[in-house]
């Protein structure tokens, strides 16, 4: 995106080699924190949750989470959308108490650490454990949301307007690629496990547990490269009352700002689709088209590079086209990526591979676009608060998704119609964000026009 007139400056904009020292730093917590939305949520433990919860399910095929009865196939989608409902009521309060007081390194760094924990205790999902695994879904899942929120909020600090489309796309790019080489190594060990002497499930669950120590390591990178700010309170101390005030305060305001406002709903309308594509694709590709699990890797794998490359292509669409209509772009690729995915054929591998390929161009572009673009719509000094309601639908954590996908799947009994029933989120995302006049939005927060947008 080309700016032709800067909104407010990042924090520290007078050193541009310590803003882009920042950057660097800000782009390892993607590195660090992408394996886990790629090895664990997308490619291992949809599958592995589902085996186990079968191994535990009664003649019926149901299983009972604190006595409610679940079809096996439904649990994965379920325990997701728990989650998410637990990081709505954790995100925003994270948000408040950064911005309060200003602590956005030690916030990032127990939410990191406290995520990959509870993956590094996958290792210990075996058996008719699917209880184990809700709970550390659960855990893993909500923590690394709050992480992402105070991820995020750095952006419109280290990056000024001009730069963020960029900086963003960038982010995803490192992620993605992080992602891909995990997979590789995940590859490598899930066809050889034999050689090596392991089960397949052993071999599975090492790599979902990997993912939580890789985490852990390049975690260190941003804590050590990243800054803190002073906080929006002078000397506030990090408290549960200061944070829900402050949460108070910023749902009240943000009344005042009804433009961002839609850009969320629209936000969260179209993004559900997308991480609900993301986190369930493997768990179609098993169950409705029996691929092997060395198939759903490679093309998950597949996805991962091209989505590299498609974050950077459609950040160079945006700067010649402008970012909203861009992503407007992307949301019809999306519509018709899911709408082949109803019709895909059965046991055909390659038909599987061509639609992660169109994902994986569609994908990291979506994503970067819009992180950036919610960016110029934030008030100065509000940035953790407001990317924690930007966060409450964004990769993974989003719940009406996976719900309406299990209660489709547990209604028909059929993946195919529960795929194709998530067309409604990209159709109403795309008319809501038709809708959103961006120029005005960013003056309506204070910033000045961003230029080609």
């Amino acid at each position: 995106m080309k700016s032709k007139a800067v909104s407010e400056p990042a924090d520290g904009a007078g050193d541009a080699g310590a803003r882009r020292r920042e950057q660097r730093g800000w782009y390892w917590y993607d590195w660090a924190n992408s394996v886990f939305q790629t090895s664990v949520l997308t490619v291992f433990l949809g599958p592995y949750l589902t085996e186990v919860a079968k191994s535990a399910a009664d003649a019926d095929g149901y299983v009972y989470p604190l006595g409610i009865p679940v079809r096996d196939g439904s649990y994965f989608a379920y325990v997701i959308s728990v989650s998410v409902l637990l990081s709505v009521l954790v995100m925003p309060l994270v948000g408040a108490v950064a911005d309060r007081t200003g602590r956005k390194k030690p916030l990032l760094g127990v939410f990191a650490y406290t995520g990959a924990a509870a993956t590094l205790g996958m290792f210990f999902l075996d058996g008719d454990r699917y209880l184990l695994g809700g709970f550390l879904l659960i855990a893993a899942n909500v923590a690394y949301a709050a992480s992402i929120v105070v991820y995020h909020a750095y952006l419109p600090q280290i990056a000024e307007p001009h730069e963020r489309d960029a900086v963003s796309s960038r982010g995803w790019a490192f992620g993605y690629a992080a992602g891909a080489l995990v997979l590789v190594a995940n590859l490598g060990l899930f066809l050889g496990h034999e050689s090596l002497g392991v089960s397949e499930g052993t071999a599975v669950r090492i790599c979902l547990s990997s993912a939580g120590l890789w985490w852990a390591l390049f975690t260190l990178v941003p804590l050590a490269r990243l800054r803190d700010r002073p906080g929006t309170v002078a000397g506030a101390r990090m408290s549960l009352g200061g944070g829900f005030r402050q949460l108070g305060q910023t749902v009240r305001e943000l009344r005042r700002y009804p433009l961002t406002l839609m850009f969320l709903l629209a936000y969260l309308l179209y993004n559900d689709g997308v991480q609900t594509v993301i986190t369930q694709a493997s768990v179609f590709g098993a169950e409705e088209l029996g691929m092997a699990q060395e198939t759903l890797i490679g093309a998950i794998l597949l996805v991962q590079v091209l989505a590299i490359f498609g974050a950077l292509g459609l950040g160079r669409l945006a700067e010649r086209h402008g970012t909203k209509r861009t992503i407007l772009g992307s949301l019809v690729a999306w519509t018709a990526v899911v709408a082949c995915g109803y019709f895909l054929p059965a046991g055909q591998p390659a038909w599987f591979f061509c639609l992660a390929a169109a994902i994986g161009m569609v994908l990291g572009g979506t994503q970067a676009l819009s992180r950036s673009l919610y960016a110029q719509l934030v008030p100065r000094g509000k940035e953790a608060e407001y990317f924690s309601l930007y966060e409450v639908s964004d990769r993974g954590t989003s719940w009406l998704g996976p719900l309406l996908f299990g209660l489709t799947y547990q209604i028909t009994g059929s993946y195919r119609d529960a795929i194709i029933s998530l067309v409604v989120f990209f159709v109403l995302g795309f008319l809501l964000l038709l809708r959103v006049p961006v120029r005005r939005a960013a003056a309506a927060v204070g910033n000045t026009d961003p230029g080609r947008i």
